[in-house]
């Protein structure tokens, strides 16, 4: 089997992968034919695509001019190709050649055309993206970025991102941190994989955990061989008293996720006291303190104590999840064995990217984002609160008002069958039983997760509506 790669920069400037089979049996002319009409047929070749000139396809292929005139000519007979003076030969506008059996367009199935209304948790309005601001920091970014960013970096991330994030972080969050100590991942599902995935994890299990959060992140830890123990929580948040031998404990201390109350302040230092005396680890999931709407966001857990917590963030919810970065501000023992898991080429966020979260945060592009979600999605909140006490008063709205999502408290026994409700007129949201952990106790209260951040902002009034149309009688 021949084989070539036709890299004509005389018209298309793109490469063309051609099989040249059989052309002993058949002629340089068959074989070309049979190569073209496979592309097409197969989809490699979409319709529309401008192909080489004869001239330079002859020369790649090592053949006649005349045998890809030919060849051309052939193929535009059969309705494979069109050819137009002035234009040159393009594959045909159509599904298949004359003659072929049409094809019946297949019916997307209802699923697969997403909800009518979205509002599950833990996504920010996708069409509230700085983009003027994210553009003009990376341009900045990349004119000014010296020629080394382009070669092998470092693990821990551009030194330019990690002391924008200390000084932000010190300013912001309360967080005690050098830029020494801070290693650069792609989220927070990225930073546990690195603190307990391999042989060499710099954490083991068991660890404690709340009995409510992500069912996604316990099954990760699980891949990983560590068993979670879950603690039980009240209106003060998680229940730290009830620590026993566990070596290490997850917790979201401003906002707890998903239920919405933030961890008291005895609690806070109980925790860290059970750190200092068990000679075990806080890992502190930040994953938006920096939204808190009756009040000053709650100072980070890691101020307390910095080298017994490890303080983990992300821009997933301030900006998007789409730009998978994120931070991890570790004790100063944790470092080098974090970096080790990393390895030294994978596992990498983009420098690019890097460079220009740097520029976004230095020039005070972040903290203007903030503060302007800070006061959309405070007025969201505020609309669904209003919404609620209208039209459905006998649902409560539970937890701070903080975060990208909110609590509805249920009549007993009403949350499976409103769930399903949702989902049958378009409504995509979470029942508060999906986030409980197997091991917590099964007799909770019934409530939904109620993503207010995620739909656009025209679209949120109807989806309020459609929310109450699901929402049992009073």
């Amino acid at each position: 089997m021949a084989e070539s790669w036709v890299n004509s920069a005389e018209r298309i400037g793109a490469d063309l992968h051609l099989e040249l089979s059989g052309a002993e049996a058949g002629g340089r002319r068959a074989a070309l034919i049979r190569a073209l009409r496979e592309a097409v047929r197969s989809g490699r070749l979409a319709p529309g695509t401008l192909l080489p000139p004869y001239r330079s396809l002859a020369a790649d292929l090592g053949v006649a001019r005349n045998t890809v005139a030919d060849a051309y000519a052939e193929l535009v007979a059969e309705g494979w190709l069109a050819a137009r003076q002035g234009s040159g030969t393009r594959v045909a506008e159509r599904a298949e050649p004359s003659g072929s059996r049409s094809r019946v367009p297949k019916k997307t199935p209802p699923h697969a055309r997403g909800p009518r209304h979205d509002l599950r948790q833990g996504t920010p309005d996708a069409s509230s993206f700085p983009r003027a601001a994210w553009l003009a920091s990376y341009r900045r970014a990349l004119q000014q970025a010296p020629n080394e960013v382009f070669g092998p970096g470092d693990p821990a991330g551009r030194r330019e991102l990690r002391g924008a994030l200390a000084e932000y972080l010190a300013r912001a969050r309360g967080v005690r941190a050098e830029p020494d100590r801070i290693v650069i991942c792609s989220g927070f599902a990225h930073a546990l994989r690195l603190l307990f995935a391999g042989p060499g994890a710099v954490l083991r299990g068991p660890l404690a955990v709340e009995s409510y959060g992500l069912g996604f992140h316990r099954e990760l830890l699980a891949a990983a061989s560590v068993r979670t123990m879950p603690l039980p929580l009240d209106e003060d948040g998680a229940r730290v008293g009830e620590l026993d031998r566990e070596r290490a404990v997850l917790l979201t201390p401003a906002h707890q996720f998903p239920t919405g109350g933030p961890l008291h302040p005895s609690r806070r230092a109980a925790a860290v006291d059970w750190a200092r005396a068990r000679g075990g680890v806080i890992l502190e999931d930040d994953y938006d303190g920096e939204f808190r709407y009756d009040r000053r966001p709650v100072g980070a857990l890691q101020g307390l104590d910095p080298e017994r917590v490890v303080h983990i963030g992300s821009v997933s919810k301030s900006l998007s999840p789409a730009l998978r970065l994120g931070w991890m501000v570790l004790p100063e023992r944790y470092v080098e064995g974090v970096l080790a898991a990393k390895g030294e080429r994978e596992g990498w966020v983009s420098v690019l990217d890097q460079l220009a979260l740097a520029d976004f945060v230095a020039s005070g592009s972040y903290d203007r984002h903030v503060r302007r979600m800070r006061q959309r999605y405070r007025g969201r909140r505020d609309r669904l609160v209003a919404t609620l006490a209208a039209r459905a008063p006998h649902v409560e709205v539970t937890g701070i008002a903080a975060g990208l999502h909110a609590v509805l408290r249920l009549p007993p026994g009403t949350e499976p069958s409103v769930v399903k409700a949702a989902a049958w007129q378009g409504v995509a949201l979470d029942g508060l039983a999906a986030f409980r952990h197997p091991q917590a106790p099964a007799s909770a209260p019934d409530g939904l997760v109620v993503g207010y951040a995620t739909p656009a902002e025209h679209a949120y009034g109807a989806a309020l509506d459609a929310l109450c149309e699901v929402l049992p009688p009073g």
